[in-house]
């Protein structure tokens, strides 16, 4: 090679040509090596991705979660804009069971680590978003989550394999083209795209992702305000007493948390504008479809709301175009606004995923949320599974699955089902035997946040065993995946099943319900039935429902038609221990669906039940018959002579010249003294 071709590699040229081709020295190097494989991959570290990692790491899984923020939470970064969050943070509640606390800590993600308790982060009743910021990368750090920050994935596509669990891997490339390979992806993304409404004039909104929180900056103007969720309100909260007056314009009305029971809902504490709209003090709210309207600008800038055939194509300007005012002189919306702020909410980021994982079908509902089953798992690819916020369309506006304190439940389901599925771990379960049938559902419909909190979308499950002699129980099963049941926990149910559901009336919640009415509350056992407020409802089966009953049950009913069902009538306090109006009616019924006696039994009594009956009631049998629980006593050996079972030893005894005594002579039996009960106490 002679000195000039030498010149040529070393020159500017060639200096150029050897950066460009080495893999080292480009901004976005090309993988040669086959892509790092884990079990696991979740996306994102909010807290649905945290929950999960936290199962999965409990577990001993391969697994790891992908975050392009340098830490955990960091849509709490910047949402809600005016940083107080509406999920409640209740610290005292007069209780020291930590499950029971959990119903009104709607904040906290669950662990082993009594510290990480929300309640340690704020004392607000409504805290800041910083403090969940603090909490989830506590959550985080203490527990040695495997989180890979600053790691943006920008691309999800599928690689067929019949090796693999689900006969394909998923491959994730991040922002620096690396590729990781996964068994199993785990989507807590949540919404993060801004919905948005195509109309003329729609560049002339500001966004609530964008708009000012100084209210100094909306002093003395007139605001209209798209959108009557709980983001609208919280940004009209923020400017009431600024502003000249607030519109506020949506395509439907207000939906009331307080009535609708969905936590989604406006709640009461962003409603002030429902105060000065009532009151008339200038704010108001208006309904109209978005689509029908238009925003045109006038020459000093302000605009005027018009109706979209109104508009001559290509002209916009508020001087030409036709308003409704000008055929109707009371127009409601004839005023010109200084500002008009969008506030319609999130959506899913669809983009990074390859169309072959089919996550929408384009309908209304997924626009906003990806197509996932009852059980989490994507309908278009097996092996996905979307968590938190984003798979909110299984109970969209009929529980709190969008929700910390309700995902957190939704989120443990998943990861029993993946146990089951792929590590032939059986769902979590304990065995009891049926005399205690009673006692397991009372203390679950009194403790549990899972069902208290998911209502009619998890429930806990009691499989009967062989003669109804003993049961299993399973805690917060998917209530629409019953039919499937055996399959997702790798438990039988051949003799029959209970589910426990909490619901609340069916004719009680709604926007257009009064639920404040004088005869709301039923207190009445009889009545049971027509409790209006949260409550717990027992299912009996003899056999699984099948597929299609699940599908085709009654448009009202949580699950399908039972055998039998039991409603425990509404308590105020929620407290379902009355021994009269809750535990007798729910023995009952209990008993006349197994056709046996549940009541436990002092000992006198099982003796008495072995003299007198061919059937014993299972306490008797499981407790008395195996030498638990018997104490001599005068009642007793009376009860034995008298039957011809015993002998009178007293009496021979007393005859005797020593003066000797007998096996149970003497006024008592050998043992410490015991008084003698009354048979028929029965033990709730």
């Amino acid at each position: 090679m002679g000195l000039s071709a030498v010149a040529r590699l070393w020159g500017p040229p060639g200096l150029l040509l050897t950066f460009a081709l080495h893999p080292a020295l480009c901004l976005r190097p090309v993988q040669t090596s086959a892509p790092r494989h884990r079990d696991y991959c979740v996306l994102g570290a909010g807290p649905a991705g945290l929950q999960m990692a936290y199962f999965l790491q409990r577990a001993g899984r391969d697994y790891a979660v992908f975050e392009r923020a340098p830490r955990p939470g960091s849509f709490f970064t910047r949402y809600p804009r005016h940083r107080k969050l509406i999920s409640i943070n209740k610290r005292h509640t007069g209780k020291a069971n930590a499950e029971f606390n959990l119903r009104h800590d709607w904040n906290s993600l669950l662990s082993h680590d009594p510290r990480l308790l929300f309640r340690h982060y704020s004392r607000a009743y409504f805290p800041d978003a910083g403090d969940m910021v603090r909490y989830l990368g506590d959550f985080a750090d203490r527990l040695g989550l495997h989180v890979l920050y600053n790691t943006t994935i920008a691309h999800v596509t599928l690689d067929k394999d019949r090796q693999a669990w689900n006969g394909h891997y998923f491959i994730l490339t991040d922002q620096m083209g690396h590729a990781h390979q996964c068994s199993v992806l785990l989507v807590a993304t949540g919404l993060s795209v801004p919905n948005q409404v195509d109309f003329p004039g729609s560049e002339y909104v500001e966004g609530y992702e964008s708009v000012s929180v100084d209210p100094e900056d909306f002093e003395g103007q007139n605001v209209l305000i798209l959108g009557r969720g709980n983001s609208a309100f919280e940004t009209a909260e923020n400017i009431l007493g600024v502003t000249n007056f607030i519109h506020m314009l949506s395509r439907s009305r207000v939906r009331l948390s307080w009535a609708t029971h969905y936590v989604g809902d406006l709640r009461a504490i962003n409603n002030g504008l429902l105060d000065t709209y009532q009151l008339k003090s200038l704010d108001g709210l208006l309904e109209s479809d978005l689509t029908d309207l238009a925003v045109v600008k006038d020459r000093e800038g302000k605009f005027h709301i018009t109706l979209k055939f109104f508009l001559e194509e290509g002209n916009q300007s508020a001087d030409a175009v036709t308003l409704p005012q000008d055929d109707n002189d009371n127009f409601a919306m004839r005023v010109a606004y200084d500002r008009v702020i969008r506030c319609l909410g999130w959506n899913f980021d669809f983009s990074i995923f390859n169309k072959s994982l089919r996550l929408s079908s384009g309908g209304e509902l997924s626009k906003k949320y990806p197509l996932v089953k009852a059980s989490y798992e994507s309908k278009g690819s097996r092996g996905l599974f979307v968590l938190g916020t984003a798979s909110h369309s299984v109970d969209y506006r009929r529980s709190a699955g969008g929700f910390i304190h309700g995902f957190r439940y939704t989120v443990r389901a998943v990861h029993r089902l993946l146990e089951q599925r792929h590590h032939g771990v059986a769902w979590p379960s304990t065995k009891h035997p049926i005399s205690q049938l009673t006692s397991s559902i009372v203390r679950r419909v009194n403790e549990a946040s899972g069902l208290y909190q998911m209502f009619g979308v998890l429930a806990d499950v009691v499989l009967l065993k062989e003669n109804a002699m003993a049961f299993e129980y399973l805690e917060e099963f998917p209530t629409q995946m019953l039919a499937q049941l055996e399959t997702i926990t790798g438990r039988k149910a051949r003799h029959g099943l209970f589910v426990i559901n909490m619901e609340y009336g069916r004719n009680f919640s709604g926007p257009d319900k009064d639920v404040f009415f004088y005869d709301r509350s039923v207190g009445h056992t009889e009545d049971a039935w027509q409790s209006n407020f949260l409550h717990p409802v027992i299912y009996y089966y003899r056999h699984l429902p099948t597929e299609q009953e699940v599908r085709f049950r009654p448009a009202d009913w949580a699950l399908p038609r039972p055998t039998a069902i039991h409603h425990i009538v509404e308590d105020f306090l929620t407290d379902w221990t009355a021994p009269v109006g809750h535990i007798l009616p729910l023995r009952r019924f209990l008993e006349n669906c197994l056709d046996t006696d549940l009541r436990s039994f002092y000992a006198e009594s099982c003796f008495l039940f072995a003299l007198t009956h061919q059937k014993l009631p299972p306490f008797c049998q499981q407790g008395y018959l195996r030498t638990q629980g018997l104490m001599g006593t005068e009642s007793l050996r009376r009860h034995g002579v008298e039957s011809g079972l015993l002998r009178d030893y007293a009496t021979v005894g007393r005859r005797r010249e020593d003066g000797g005594r007998g096996l149970l002579g003497g006024s008592q039996a050998p043992g410490p003294p015991v008084q003698a009960l009354d048979s028929n106490k029965e033990e709730l």
